[in-house]
């Protein structure tokens, strides 16, 4: 049991950091076309990330056989991850090279989005400490 709250701890931390990542990378790139192919590298690795972290939190819960307010937390909390990168990631793909000013409100919706999934992982993380 507990190498499964280890891999499931240490897979959040990763979580996280590729969202920071993302965050950065939407931050200090200035050129549409680079931003738009690194994030089309990091999609397939945050979803694989985030269904790592459902998984194991689906075993720790489980093999705890209680289900608590933080449990119920997390499972919306990991779907709306998923639900908010994948709109991400549709916004983005439908925007061309020569069509700037959708590239420019891009990077503000993105710093938005990265910004409200860190938001949720701090505070899930902070509510499971809590309780």
């Amino acid at each position: 049991m507990q190498s499964a709250i280890q891999t499931h701890v240490y897979t959040i931390y990763f979580f996280l950091a590729i969202m920071l990542f993302n965050l950065y990378s939407v931050t200090k790139e200035k050129n549409f076309i680079v931003l738009a192919k690194r994030l089309k590298f990091m999609t397939p690795l945050y979803h694989l990330t985030n269904a790592i972290v459902i998984y194991t939190g689906t075993i720790v819960a489980f093999y705890a056989q209680t289900f608590s307010l933080t449990i119920a937390l997390m499972i919306p909390a990991s779907i709306f991850l998923l639900v908010i990168e994948i709109k991400r990631y549709k916004k983005m793909r439908v925007i061309k090279h020569d069509q700037i000013e959708l590239q420019n409100e891009f990077f503000i919706y993105a710093k938005k989005i990265y910004t409200i999934e860190i938001s949720v992982i701090v505070v899930v993380y902070i509510i499971s400490k809590v309780f």
